[in-house]
């Protein structure tokens, strides 16, 4: 049975409307930013970008669901207070706001250049595709042996400190790699000592390099944007906290080998 989303949110005038579809802008995926900081998502809603595109009083938002195709968070609608010349002055209204990050919407993408359009072209063709029983809060833990992330998708885990991750991470040593996307370079790294991976990679999240010669130099000419654009995190292998150093410092030199990541990496020891 479908159910259109005009069903449970009752609009009057949508002529007093633009939708806002909201995708990756190369950086940051929209839905990790509402997860990470609500405020920031407001900002999403109020930058100007040259053209007036908010160019109607109210602004229906929504928020690419990236792990389904077609999926689309709903993100609050937005009074347009004031228009600046680089910027909107936006107030979160109190219409829907309980389906805030709850209602998952089914929507073809649109597939149109820009961001913003009018809402009556779009509205009837909204279907619900589920009602969260909680405001969305990130994915849960995937299982040690499927991580494969994104620099940005982990460090919104890692600044909400979400227990679901926290816990088998700061629990386990092991093998990590951190792969370049822009280039295909690798760099593998460890945990071991009194350190887990979450204490370990919770260091690249501050400062987008983990301190590692290489990275380092790379994060200071081009910026913590360039890992959260590029970088990509997996797991090779963990272990009990229990392991011995020698044998998680083993096992590292192993996988730079079978990897070549100090010929063809930024491991340069």
């Amino acid at each position: 049975m479908v159910i259109a989303v005009s069903e449970i949110i009752n609009l009057n005038n949508l002529k007093a409307y633009k939708i806002h579809f909201a995708v990756s802008d190369g950086r940051d995926e929209p839905l990790d930013v509402f997860v990470r900081d609500r405020e920031e998502w407001k900002g999403w809603n109020s930058s100007r970008k040259g053209a007036d595109d908010f160019s109607r009083r109210y602004i229906f938002s929504l928020i690419r669901y990236y792990h389904h195709a077609d999926k689309w968070l709903f993100g609050g609608i937005f009074e347009v207070i004031e228009r600046r010349p680089k910027s909107y002055k936006v107030a979160l209204v109190d219409d829907s706001k309980e389906y805030i990050g709850r209602l998952l919407i089914h929507y073809r993408d649109p597939g149109y250049r820009g961001r913003a359009f009018y809402l009556e072209k779009h509205f009837a063709k909204l279907e619900v595709s589920q009602i969260f029983e909680e405001t969305y809060g990130g994915e849960a833990f995937c299982g040690y042996g499927n991580i494969s992330h994104k620099f940005s998708n982990l460090e919104s885990i890692f600044k909400r400190n979400q227990e679901d991750s926290k816990s088998p991470l700061e629990n386990v040593r092991g093998i990590y790699l951190i792969a370049d996307t822009s280039n295909g370079k690798m760099y593998v790294g460890s945990a071991y000592g009194d350190e887990g991976i979450w204490a370990r990679w919770s260091c690249y999240f501050r400062t987008g390099h983990g301190y590692n010669d290489e990275l380092t130099k790379l994060i200071k000419s081009n910026g913590i944007g360039y890992a959260r654009k590029n970088f990509q995190f997996s797991l090779l292998e963990f272990r009990s906290m229990k392991t011995d150093n020698k044998v998680i410092l083993d096992r590292e030199s192993y996988w730079k080998q079978v990897l070549r990541t100090n010929e063809f990496g930024y491991n340069k020891n």
